[in-house]
């Protein structure tokens, strides 16, 4: 399960970057509840989403040329600038180098070697995400690629990740299941699954990560997504021994997971 502390390859942090800010404020706002506070010392539309005072994602503009609105997960690493070594000698490529930001953490942006991108979270005095694992937090984070076995081997090589695999209902394939170096099952934080190209359309056909969003009853917030001017692209539908879940799209197009897990 995910917790709020910085284990080295763990998801730590979470940005949206969205072609209208203030729309997907109103968009996020109104399908979790969440309230948006401006980082004000950044004066460029970046800002954090909070529920109940607590930072549970943030969202900002798109600052890259032709990039489309997605989810960036960040993975928690004690050393940014070793990281993006490892990236780059892994077949990886650094697309945002190593900065600091504002003193409160040292980020860089990159992508793997089948085209994904994510990032990693040095922390300084921003720790990450202050709560996960509850209704309106993030839960789970999911890797779409076009090869499992190329993914797990450089992700595991960056991260020093293990996985385990489960195999999908109906002869679907194998779901990797994710744990951070070191920990076991107890700390599972995410899964890759192996999909072709032209499953990927969201994408172009690249590799991509998702988050998955806890909610208390899935089918109320899927419709709220759909009230709201989001779609459904998959569900409400249960999963055994997962819970009911949804794959949904926000006003822009950038792809999350809604999940009411199973309870015990």
């Amino acid at each position: 399960m995910l917790t709020t502390d910085l284990i080295p390859g763990s998801p730590c942090w979470i940005d949206l970057g969205a072609p209208d800010v203030d729309a997907a404020v109103a968009f996020y706002g109104s399908v979790f509840g969440w309230e948006y506070r401006p980082f004000e010392s950044e004066g460029d539309g970046y800002g954090f989403f909070q529920m109940d005072g607590r930072t549970v994602a943030a969202v900002g503009p798109l600052t890259e040329e032709g990039a489309s609105s997605a989810w960036m997960i960040y993975f928690a690493t004690p050393d940014a600038q070793a990281t993006a070594q490892t990236v780059e000698g892994s077949g990886g490529t650094v697309r945002v180098a190593p900065f600091d930001v504002n003193g409160e953490a040292r980020m860089a942006q990159f992508t793997d070697p089948l085209g994904g991108e994510f990032a990693v979270w040095q922390a300084v005095k921003n720790q990450g995400l202050e709560a996960v694992n509850e209704p309106g937090a993030l839960n789970w984070i999911e890797h779409y690629t076009t090869d499992a076995d190329a993914a797990k081997e450089f992700y595991g090589t960056v991260f020093g990740w293990t996985t385990q695999g489960m195999p999908l209902p109906g002869g679907g394939g194998t779901y990797w299941l994710i744990n951070p170096s070191g920990h076991g099952e107890e700390r599972m934080q995410g899964g890759i699954m192996q999909l072709a190209a032209e499953d990927l359309a969201l994408s172009g056909g690249r590799p991509y990560w998702h988050p998955v969003f806890e909610v208390a009853d899935c089918d109320a917030a899927v419709a709220r997504v759909a009230e709201n001017g989001g779609s459904v692209q998959m569900g409400p539908e249960d999963a055994e021994g997962v819970g009911r879940l949804a794959v949904c799209l926000d006003l822009s197009g950038a792809d999350f997971v809604l999940l009411t897990p199973t309870e015990g």
